[in-house]
């Protein structure tokens, strides 16, 4: 579990093309808004995403439960907590197994031994 003061907890992703002043609408509701980025790169795959920072972790849990599948527009939303931490990790795993690869294939060669 997220500390309260963890502003990672205050974060909310979503799935949906929506205006700034429809998002401050539908998530204000829930508490005090203090930022909201959409994604409109097609290119990066950020289109139809936005980032909603609220002031409070709580609010932003109280948005999640209450908004995540509800019917807007025709379509359902879909609220997550968004963890770059998590993705940096795996970026960097990703790295170092790369890294580990190219040692053995250079081990390998230096060897002379074949797949």
């Amino acid at each position: 579990m997220q500390r309260p003061n963890d502003p990672l907890a205050q974060r909310t992703l979503f799935n949906f093309n929506l205006t700034g002043p429809d998002l401050y609408e539908v998530f204000g509701k829930y508490g005090p808004i203090r930022q909201i980025r959409l994604g409109n790169n097609s290119d990066l795959k950020t289109k139809g995403t936005a980032y909603i920072v609220f002031e409070s972790p709580d609010d932003a849990r109280e948005a999640q439960t209450h908004l995540n599948g509800f019917h807007l527009m025709e379509r359902y939303i879909v609220v997550l907590y968004h963890h770059p931490s998590k993705q940096q990790a795996s970026a960097l795993a990703k790295a170092e197994i790369r890294a580990r690869e190219q040692a053995l294939a250079d081990e390998k060669r230096r060897l002379g031994m074949q797949d």
